[in-house]
């Protein structure tokens, strides 16, 4: 018998266009609304520990070079550890103001760990890493 999550997955793709939503508002405090106060981001050449370090970074980048940015996220799968554990795949990248298509030197694997807790996912780890290994 195969058990279906939708309804997880549906909060789960939620919390994901939060996050997306909030980058291309310039918004770093909704960017992390859905983040634990311990969640940490690594990304290439970077590695931010908590909550409040990915915050402060996102505000920094949308005030300056991230300014006027969107993303674009698809997302490839949701796997569940559990009841309260998810790990999620997705693709995306940034355009910046006057782009129409993202350079696919710029797209990234993105692997996501959310946790349920009290009924709601939140971020607790994200990691990304290029797409495509430059030449």
């Amino acid at each position: 018998m195969t058990v279906t999550r939708s309804l997880d997955e549906t909060a789960i793709q939620s919390v994901l266009d939060g996050v997306y939503q909030a980058w291309d508002a310039g918004d770093a405090d909704a960017f992390v609304a859905e983040y634990r106060d311990d969640a940490t981001a690594i990304l290439p050449g970077s590695y931010r520990r908590t909550k409040a370090d990915v915050r402060a970074s996102m505000a920094a980048g949308f005030a300056s070079f991230l300014q006027g940015t969107t993303s674009i996220n698809k997302l490839d799968s949701i796997r569940f550890l559990g009841e309260t554990a998810a790990v999620v795949v997705s693709e995306g990248g940034i355009k910046f103001p006057g782009e129409t298509a993202i350079p696919a030197d710029r797209l990234a694997y993105a692997t996501w760990v959310l946790e349920k807790r009290d009924g709601a996912w939140l971020v607790v780890a994200y990691h990304n890493s290029p797409a495509v290994v430059p030449s």
